[in-house]
This record gives structure tokens, C-alpha cells and sequence, in this order.
């Protein structure tokens, strides 16, 4: 074998697939997780505070909580318990005490009754998801610390080997305590609603069978007799809405940074590789362009919801969340058979998206218009309307013209 096939090898068997456990190197030169400056949400709010800007009123039941929400626009809408024990602040979540979480596209808050910190996960275009925690400590300008450690369960094969986000459904012990030896599942829209939400509470109004609102007794899962106080909490709710987008959102962040990761990494060793043999520095190899490719479909068939579990039966949201979610014509949810009316994910309008490399972005591009003018004929694809085709598009040509469709 020469060097140089040698070379090729070694970076294409680093890059086993966006499906694999490979776990990115993040202070690789391509990737540089903790060399950046950082531009996410936190980390913008944490100059704002530094600068006087914005000031996080304390309130006394909530600490920072409703402060920290409103200064990243996120809605209170947006919230979900979860009572499983699957937070480093464990002691304190039960069935009577669940985690609470709020999001929107770039800003995920956690908070826990009589916790010592705000939990938040930020996404940064460029490197993805960092993590931070707020003391809830009274003081004149709050700051939020930078977590890293959080990459020992935010970091996996959950995650796509990148720093990321996982709702995470398990079999609940009447503690919260996962029993793991029932075995767990990572879920998103491709997900069958009877494995969701273990370990979740869902306010919703429909048939479906799943595993929330449930612990584990004697081998059966059983609906929780007596549950928490909701006047504990910023609202009373756990939208089933609000949890069936968070689902698509976690793993749809986590596929554009691993896209992103992917491709700098692969172009910087082939980089290296031209450097080396004298080749022009910009030359891709065959199995270059195989694994920006192979990234761009992953990624294309999860933006058109290709494989999306269908909801058996209608679902209503009870707190407001999909009213409130509706701010474009993009984000407007069906919830009677799929998660939104036009199967394009909402996160096409993301900074995240939009700082996907060049390569990447012409190899998503490329896949698009083989998808959507119905060049790919595998059946897996014929669930996309050519009603759907022809708006998602539209959609694509107006407000994402870089795309070049």
C-alpha cells in the first residue's frame, strides 16, 4: 500500500458514518471545540451582563429561571418535565419534583426545584452545542460558567460523537431511577411513539400508547397515582407538542454539527494529504467527495422527514406551545399525522445551518434537487407529495438562495 493511500484510509475509517460512534476530536485543528471565540446565545447574554445591558431579575421561587427565559426569548410555552433521574442534579428529581426544561432553536434552560444552578445548552454555528450553569446565588451581575464536563453524557453515539443535546426515553423505578437493564431509547421524529417519553410527564389529549406518566412496578408499567405540584413550576404543563418538537430538534442540531464537524475534518486532512504529494491544495479525492456525500443525504433525509414515524392519531398541545411555535410559514404543525405541514424541518433557518462549510452546503444542495425534482426514485421518497415538492421549493428558492435550487 503507498503513503498515500494509507493517508486515505486512516481519515475515511476516523469517519465511520454519521450513524456510528465515532467521537469527533474536538481540539483537532479542523474542529477546535475549546479554541474559539464563542458567538452562542449564553455567551452573548453573559457580555450583555458584563456591559450592564441586561440586568437577570432574582425571583425568589424561581431564582434566574423566568430572568434567563425572557432575555433568550425563550417562551415559557415551551416546557416539559421529566422526572427520570438523568441530570447530574439526579438527588433532586423524582416523580414529585420533575426537571424542568424550556427551549427554542438555539437555547435549552433546565431548571430543578431547590436547585443550586440554571442548566442551560447553547448552540454556537460554528461548534455546536456548549454547555454553561448559573449559581442561583443573588447577585449584581450573574455570570454563566462554561461546563465541559457535561460532555461525559453530552458527548456519545447519542450525540453522533459530537457535543450535543438527546431526549432520552427509559423505563422509570417509582424513584425516577432508570432501569437500565430494561434498556433506553434516543428519541426524535423517526422514533415509534409506544417507545417515547419514558420518564416524561405529556399533557395530551389523543389515543396513543407511549411510555410517559408511567413508572416501572413489578415488571409493568404503571400510570403515576400522585404526581408533583404544578404551582411549583412556571406552568402547570408538559406540551405534548412542545416534547414532539424538541424530539426533532435535538437530533436535527446534532446532525448539522456533525455534518459540519465531518466535513472540515475530511477537507483538512485531504488538505494535508495534497500538501504533502505536492498536489493542488484544493484537489478532492473520490472518497473525499464519498463522505461529503454520504453526510449530505443523512442530513437531506432528516430535514424532509423521510423516515418520520407517522402519529397514529391526532394530538393537541396543551399549553399554547404550537401557537405560539407557528411564527413562520415553516413552523406551522399539523399534529394529525406528522409534525409540521410541510415536511422541511425548521431548522433550515438557522444560523447552525447556514454555517455549514461550502462543500457541505452544494453536497445538500446537490441532494435536494435530486430529491425534490424526483431524480432519487427509491421508494422511501415517494411520501413526499408532489404537492410537498413543489412548496418545499418554493420555500427553498425564496428564502434560501444560497442553495442555488
Amino acid at each position: 500500500m503507498s503513503p498515500k493511500a494509507g493517508i486515505v484510509l486512516v481519515a475515511t475509517a476516523a469517519l465511520a458514518g454519521l450513524g456510528g460512534s465515532f467521537m469527533v476530536p474536538l481540539e483537532h485543528e479542523a474542529i477546535g471545540y475549546n479554541r474559539r471565540d464563542t458567538r452562542d446565545p449564553i455567551a452573548m447574554l453573559n457580555q450583555r451582563i458584563a456591559r450592564g445591558e441586561t440586568k437577570l431579575k432574582f425571583d425568589q421561587r424561581h431564582g434566574y429561571l423566568p430572568a434567563v427565559l425572557d432575555a433568550l426569548k425563550v417562551p415559557r410555552e415551551s416546557q416539559v418535565l421529566v422526572f427520570s433521574k438523568t441530570s447530574f442534579q439526579a438527588p433532586r428529581i423524582a416523580p414529585h419534583s420533575p426537571r424542568a426544561l424550556y427551549f427554542n432553536d438555539t437555547a435549552s434552560i433546565g431548571w430543578v426545584q431547590g436547585g443550586d444552578v440554571v442548566e442551560a445548552a447553547a448552540v454556537d454555528p460554528d461548534i455546536g452545542v456548549i454547555f454553561y450553569t448559573l449559581d442561583q446565588d443573588q447577585v449584581d451581575k450573574p455570570r454563566f460558567v462554561r461546563r465541559d464536563m457535561c460532555l461525559q453524557c453530552h458527548q456519545s453515539s447519542a450525540t453522533l460523537g459530537v457535543p450535543g443535546l438527546v431526549v432520552r426515553s427509559v423505563y422509570p423505578e417509582p424513584t425516577g431511577m432508570p432501569a437500565f437493564e430494561q434498556g433506553t431509547y434516543v428519541s426524535d421524529h423517526r422514533s415509534p411513539i409506544g417507545q417515547r417519553w419514558g420518564g416524561w410527564y405529556v399533557n395530551e389529549k389523543s389515543t396513543h400508547k407511549h411510555l410517559g406518566n408511567a413508572v416501572l412496578r413489578g415488571g409493568v408499567m404503571t400510570p403515576i397515582q400522585s404526581g408533583f405540584d404544578p404551582g411549583q413550576y412556571l406552568t402547570p404543563y408538559s406540551d405534548v407538542a412542545a416534547l414532539l418538537v424538541l424530539e426533532h430538534q435535538t437530533h436535527m442540531t446534532n446532525l448539522i454539527t456533525r455534518v459540519n464537524f465531518e466535513v472540515r475534518y475530511m477537507l483538512y486532512q485531504q488538505r494535508a494529504m495534497n500538501k504533502a504529494f505536492g498536489e493542488p491544495l484544493e484537489r478532492r479525492s473520490d472518497t473525499t467527495e464519498r463522505v461529503i456525500r454520504k453526510a449530505a443525504e443523512e442530513l437531506v433525509d432528516y430535514l424532509l422527514f423521510i423516515d418520520e414515524a407517522p402519529l397514529e392519531a391526532p394530538v393537541e398541545g396543551s399549553s399554547g406551545y404550537a401557537q405560539k411555535f407557528s411564527s413562520s410559514p415553516l413552523r406551522q404543525l399539523d399534529l394529525t399525522k406528522r409534525l409540521q405541514k410541510l415536511p422541511l424541518s425548521f431548522m433550515v433557518e438557522t444560523a447552525a445551518f447556514d454555517a455549514l462549510p461550502d462543500a457541505a452546503r452544494v453536497a445538500v444542495a446537490n441532494r435536494l434537487m435530486d430529491v425534490l425534482s424526483g431524480h432519487e426514485t427509491d421508494a422511501r421518497y415517494k411520501k413526499l407529495t408532489p404537492e410537498d415538492r413543489r412548496a418545499i421549493s418554493a420555500y427553498l428558492r425564496e428564502h434560501k438562495p444560497r442553495l442555488g435550487l
